[in-house]
C-alpha cells in the first residue's frame, strides 16, 4: 500500500491531483451505510405512512443526485461523469435497521469511491430527515467503503 497523500505538494499544500496522463479505465465503488430507526418508525416507512411521503423513494433519489454533486461538497475531488449509480435497500425488522448500498460506476481517470460513499451518506441523511418527526433517536453508522475495482490500486474488499 502506498502511504503517500496524494493531495499535498512536496511544501505540504494542498492541491487537486493531476490525473491528465491517466488512461480512462472502468471503475466501481461500493459503499455501505445503515441507519437504525424505531420499530415503530420501521413500520410506518414500510405502509407508506410517513408524512413527508415515500421515504425510501425520495431517499433512493437524493442518493443518485448527491453521487453527481460530490466534487462541489468534497474539495479535492474532480468533476465526473458517471455513468451508473444504484441505491439498494436492506430493510433488517430484527434489528430495526434500513442498511443502504450505493453503487456508482464510470469509464474515467479516477475513481468514485467518494461519490458511492456521499451517495450512501447522503441517502442514510435523507433517510433521517423524513423521519425525524417521529424518531428523533435515529442513529446512522458503519459508512464504508465495501469494495473499489479498476484504476492503478486496482481491487478492494473491505
Amino acid at each position: 500500500m502506498d502511504n503517500k497523500l496524494t493531495h499535498f505538494d512536496n511544501s505540504g499544500n494542498a492541491r487537486m491531483v493531476d490525473v491528465g496522463s491517466k488512461v480512462p479505465t472502468e471503475r466501481v465503488a461500493i459503499a455501505v451505510s445503515r441507519i437504525k430507526v424505531s420499530e415503530e418508525t420501521l413500520e410506518l416507512i414500510e405502509k407508506g405512512q410517513i408524512g413527508k411521503g415515500d421515504v425510501l423513494g425520495v431517499a433512493r433519489v437524493a442518493g443518485i443526485m448527491a453521487s453527481k454533486q460530490t466534487s462541489n461538497l468534497i474539495p479535492m475531488c474532480h468533476p465526473l461523469m458517471i455513468s451508473s449509480c444504484n441505491i439498494d435497500f436492506d430493510i433488517n425488522k430484527e434489528e430495526s435497521y434500513i442498511g443502504i448500498k450505493a453503487t456508482v460506476k464510470i469509464v474515467d481517470k479516477t475513481g468514485v469511491e467518494m461519490e458511492a460513499l456521499t451517495a450512501a451518506m447522503v441517502t442514510a441523511l435523507t433517510i433521517y430527515d423524513m423521519c425525524k418527526a417521529v424518531d428523533k433517536r435515529m442513529v446512522i453508522e458503519g459508512t464504508h467503503l465495501l469494495k473499489k475495482t479498476g484504476g492503478k490500486s486496482g481491487e478492494f474488499n473491505f
